[in-house]
């Protein structure tokens, strides 16, 4: 494949991975389609806090100074336990030699698509089609033959590569074959947002609260500005039907059992959702090339699905479009080894670390984890190594040290 090909790269997905890939690969003068099966931008609510080196990422592109907008900077998180007896507190600044973004930055993920969005359409040679599903496709050696369906009507479309950011229920992954590896969490997460500040209770802006049932993961959001929300995800009892786990009175339990006041608490949003832990076998299939939650799926503890699915665009772009210009397609098998390692060194066991950490039944051991962590954020130099490692930073050159 070279710059001479008329072929286009066709996108399934138009969320921040496939919109990444898109702008990425156009920024290299590559033809780019993008079809999305919903009829416009989803308003996902789950998603939301990005990692420095996921800014670093963007920030050539434009996006990440438009996100300093109305995102908020958060410097300072913390792990604690219910009764807020015992806090071990990072402060993400003291990378401040390392990246020029040294703390998480929350902006909701329905905010983000529509910067991303914003910035494509001002590249030339580039197409977005929403309510357009791509719904199969053939390949081979010279292309792939990708069919969309919209309105009840299909067409065919003659692209170079099709990559799939297409979700976890991916029709690029599934016409792979390839096996989705992993499992599904037996609870569910049940997600809730307050205009009630937290933080006056002593919560950092992105908190993990230790507990075996009732534990929560709590992160603000700017919403649509000052005083903007908070949003708590609590442990979901898979015995209970949607409807009970999203009763009010459910919801209200939990907010009252995170931190007790005499007044009930106003809910803007609800919600619930399972969580998986797959990794896809391999991130490429001929012509057909995977990222974001098509190729993997995590628990949100840590928030690294959406800024892995991030560094999957970034990256596949990178060696795609060399490819594209004449270098080596093995390039591409780079690509699979370096976010796959990523993926299942770093993105999956750290998840599944953080969720054991936090529901840890002995309260001793619960007790001996957040005992050791206070040890830790009170050393500088370990402290250090901490959120290195809980940053994405330090698995990220790893894996990218991959050849």
């Amino acid at each position: 494949m070279n710059s001479k090909t008329s072929k286009p790269v066709v996108i399934a997905g138009a969320g921040p991975t496939g919109l990444m890939c898109a702008i990425a690969l156009a920024r290299q003068n590559i033809p780019v389609i993008v079809f999305e099966a919903e009829p416009a931008l989803t308003h996902d609510l789950r998603a939301g806090s990005y990692h420095p080196p996921t800014l670093e990422m963007m920030a050539p592109y434009g996006i990440t100074d438009r996100m300093h907008d109305t995102g908020l900077q958060v410097r300072e998180w913390q792990i604690r336990d219910k009764r807020g007896e015992y806090i071990a507190q990072f402060d993400l600044g003291l990378l401040a030699d390392v990246t020029p973004y040294p703390y998480r930055l929350h902006l909701e993920q329905h905010r983000l698509t529509p910067i991303q969005l914003d910035i494509l359409r001002t590249i030339p040679g580039t197409e977005v089609h929403f309510n357009h599903r791509v719904a199969d496709y053939t390949q081979d050696g010279d292309g792939v033959r990708v069919t969309v369906e919209t309105n009840g009507e299909t067409r065919v479309i003659e692209a170079s590569w099709l990559i799939g950011a297409d979700g976890s229920r991916s029709v690029v992954r599934k016409g792979t074959g390839i096996e989705f590896e992993g499992f599904t969490w037996p609870e569910f997460f049940v997600v809730a947002s307050t205009p009630y500040d937290l933080g006056q209770h002593g919560f950092t802006m992105n908190a993990y609260v230790s507990d075996p049932i009732e534990w929560a993961a709590v992160f603000k959001v700017p919403d649509d500005g000052p005083p903007g929300l908070w949003r708590a995800a609590f442990y979901g009892d898979p015995q209970k039907s949607d409807a009970e786990l999203l009763d009010p009175a459910n919801i209200e339990r939990a907010m009252q059992l995170l931190v007790p006041r005499d007044q009930p608490y106003e809910i803007r949003y609800k919600s619930i959702y399972r969580v998986h832990q797959r990794v896809a076998q391999t991130f490429i299939h001929g012509r057909a090339l995977l990222a974001g939650d098509a190729a993997h799926l995590n628990n949100p503890l840590g928030g690294f699905g959406l800024n892995s699915g991030i560094h999957d665009a970034i990256n596949l772009a990178d060696k795609l479009g060399r490819v594209w210009h004449g270098e080596n397609e093995t390039l591409l098998g780079v690509y699979d080894r370096q976010r796959r390692a990523a993926t299942v060194e770093q993105v999956q066991k750290m998840s599944i670390r953080n969720k054991q950490l936090l529901q840890e039944r002995d309260p001793a051991v619960q007790r001996q984890h957040l005992t050791e962590l206070m040890a830790v954020a009170a050393d500088p130099q370990r402290a250090r190594a901490h959120v290195l490692e809980s940053s994405m930073l330090g698995g990220l050159r790893r894996a990218n040290a991959v050849t």
